[in-house]
C-alpha cells in the first residue's frame, strides 16, 4: 500500500523523517527475539531493518497468535489468514482491541497504518516493548521480557507517635533553607521604567 503513495513533501517529509529517526535497531532485534521466543517458532524474514520487520507483522497473524499465547485465554477467536489488504488490517485492528483488554493504555498503542504502511514503526516496537511489560506485571507471564516491570504497590502502616514526628520536620521541598537568603545580593542593573 505504502509503495502506491506519492512522496512526501514539506513539513509532511521532515516529520516522517524525525519518526524514522527514531527507529531502533537494536530494540527491534530484542522484540523479534521475545517474538520468537514467546510462540516457539522463526518470524518469516530473518533479515533486519524496519522495512523487514514491517513485513514480517503486516497481516497482522503473528500479532494475533503472540497476545493470544501472552493471555491466559485466547483474546482473538478467529485470525484471517487470506491476503487482502483489509483482512490483514481487520487483524491488526483485533490486536489492537485485544491490547486493550489485556491491559495497555491508549498511548501504548499504534494506529493501523503505522505498521500496515511503515509509517511509525518506532511505535509499533514501543507498543510490543508494553505487551511484555503487561505480561510479566499482570498476568502472571514468566518467559523472556522485554521492556519494563510495573511497580508493585508498596503500602507502609505508621504509628501515630511516627506520623506526629513527621509533622515536625521541614523537608528541603517546603522552602527551608537553613536559613540562607538571597537577601543583599544584586546581580547586574536595576530595571528603571521610565514614562
Amino acid at each position: 500500500m505504502s509503495e502506491n503513495r506519492a512522496e512526501k513533501s514539506g513539513l509532511s517529509k521532515d516529520i516522517q523523517r524525525k519518526l524514522d529517526a527514531k527507529y531502533n535497531i537494536e530494540q527491534e532485534k530484542q522484540c523479534r527475539e521475545w517474538i520468537e521466543a514467546v510462540l516457539g517458532e522463526d518470524l518469516p524474514d530473518q533479515e533486519v531493518g524496519k522495512n523487514h520487520f514491517q513485513a514480517c507483522l503486516k497481516d497482522g497473524t503473528i500479532l494475533c497468535q503472540l497476545i493470544n499465547a501472552l493471555s491466559p485465554t485466547p483474546l482473538i477467536s478467529k485470525i484471517n489468514n487470506q491476503k487482502m489488504a483489509f483482512k490483514q488490517m481487520e487483524n491488526i485492528e483485533k490486536f489492537l482491541t485485544a491490547c486493550k483488554k489485556f491491559g495497555l493504555q491508549d498511548g501504548d498503542l499504534f494506529q493501523t497504518a503505522d505498521l500496515y504502511e511503515c509509517q511509525n514503526m518506532s511505535q509499533v516496537v514501543g507498543t510490543l516493548y508494553a505487551c511484555s511489560t503487561i505480561a510479566t506485571s499482570k498476568h502472571g507471564y514468566t518467559g523472556m521480557c522485554i521492556g519494563t516491570k510495573l511497580a508493585d504497590e508498596n503500602v507502609r502502616e505508621f504509628d501515630d507517635e511516627t506520623l506526629a514526628a513527621g509533622k515536625s520536620v521541614l523537608g528541603g521541598q517546603m522552602g527551608f533553607t537553613g536559613g540562607d537568603s538571597q537577601s543583599g545580593m544584586s546581580m547586574g542593573k536595576t530595571r528603571k521604567v521610565c514614562d
